[in-house]
């Protein structure tokens, strides 16, 4: 396949603004590139290729990924391979590159949760599709419930010894667990960098003890799902569901959950944000941001146009005491 050779933009660096992860050396830009979606082996390769570069010209250097995503599983980390050896392999010492085991990839009893056998496997493979030396951060993307805390820590420390990833994160943990898992690895001398959790205006439940959590343990805070899969972008507000939506393909936001009651919530939300000259997704990109705690917002993106009006987020004002006092007054009715 023919395509035009990529020269990073040379003022990549100019307008992103970066915030240190946790207590650690590493910053992230305040908006991160996750290819949960879009990036499978069923999307376009230059469609691709376009939002990937698009997001590294304009100061995005933390790409993220997981075992699982396409689909099919896996696709995604291939489709990023080839375009990080034919764009992106000159400039590998300015990306922070993530990727996550979990979730079931393969089938047996061996293909799944957090054992170190599935961990350290599903890595290899990894790195593989991606052809990578290394990742930065390798995640541990859910609680296990059948194996030993200490077992999955133990593996993620291996990995770092390994040479296999630089830095190693935690997903989708309560506070109590993320608690115990940062004790774990701070033994190991291989400190938890960053929890990677599901948070928006519209799921809070970070902040009932896990952002303090991890404030405490000079961890860092990335944010996934934070348009709370497209209910924030304003594409429901007339109470139609677009063909192509993901409540439309039932692919996890369910048409039954979009009933007035939340409408109505959306809708005045929407209100706001255009009071305050900024569109809701834009609004709800830098809500998040309101809390330094937060380190950076990880964001998806189906063009390249997606990706820039959502980058405008990051040239809008700071959210005003009162703007915040109405948003929570707002959310009370959200149920």
């Amino acid at each position: 396949m023919n395509f035009d050779p990529y020269c990073a933009g040379a003022n990549r660096y100019d307008t992103m603004k970066y915030r240190r992860c946790g207590k650690s050396g590493i910053k992230l830009p305040e908006l991160s590139l996750g290819l949960w979606h879009n990036f499978g082996g069923v999307d376009k390769l230059e469609n691709c290729r376009a939002i990937l570069r698009t997001a590294f010209d304009r100061g995005i250097t933390h790409f993220d990924m997981a075992n699982n995503y396409g689909p099919p599983p896996g696709s995604a980390e291939e489709t990023f391979g080839t375009i990080f050896a034919q764009d992106f392999k000159p400039y590998r010492d300015e990306l922070i590159i993530s990727t996550k085991a979990g979730y079931t990839m393969w089938q047996g009893p061996y293909g799944d949760w957090g054992s170190k056998k599935y961990l350290v496997a599903s890595l290899d493979q990894s790195l593989k599709r991606m052809g990578l030396d290394y990742v930065d951060i390798f995640y541990h993307h859910r609680p296990d419930p059948d194996t030993p805390l200490e077992e999955t820590m133990d593996a993620l420390s291996q990995i770092v010894r390994q040479g296999k990833a630089l830095y190693v994160g935690i997903s989708n943990y309560p506070a109590e667990l993320t608690q115990k898992a940062v004790e774990i690895l701070r033994k190991n001398g291989t400190p938890c960098l960053i929890h990677q959790a599901k948070y928006s205006m519209l799921n809070r439940w970070t902040e009932d003890g896990l952002l303090d959590v991890l404030d405490d343990s000079g961890v860092g805070c990335i944010c996934f799902s934070p348009l709370a899969q497209g209910l924030l972008t304003g594409r429901y507000l007339s109470g139609n569901i677009p063909a192509d939506s993901r409540a439309a393909r039932n692919v996890f936001l369910k048409e039954k959950d979009i009933t007035e009651e939340k409408l109505a919530v959306l809708r005045r939300l929407n209100d706001l944000a255009e009071q305050n000259d900024r569109t809701l997704a834009r609004m709800a990109v830098k809500w998040i941001l309101r809390d330094r705690r937060n380190t950076s917002v990880l964001i998806g993106a189906s063009s390249v146009d997606q990706l820039n009006e959502n980058l405008k987020a990051l040239d809008d004002s700071d959210l005003d005491a009162a703007t915040l006092a109405k948003i929570d007054e707002i959310l009370k009715d959200w149920q």
